[in-house]
């Protein structure tokens, strides 16, 4: 499952690296919670959190329904 996720992320990576920004797969928790780190200028971005959710999460979930949610750590 972890691979699914970093290749989903790979994905969203170009959309992020766009801006300036990038993410990390940290991990996925036993209540399948994924965690990541946003690096770059998501790291300090007002919006971050939004692009975490409405982007990042939607797509997760959209793939891997079992996954519950997109943390940043």
């Amino acid at each position: 499952m972890e691979e699914k996720i970093k290749e989903a992320l790979g994905q969203i990576r170009p959309f992020l690296q766009r801006d300036g920004g990038d993410i990390e797969f940290v991990e996925l928790t036993e209540d399948n919670i994924v965690k990541v780190k946003l690096q770059g200028h998501c790291a300090g971005c007002p919006g971050a959190q939004m692009t975490l959710r409405s982007v990042v999460e939607r797509i997760l979930k959209e793939s891997y329904p079992e996954i519950k949610g997109v943390e940043s750590v």
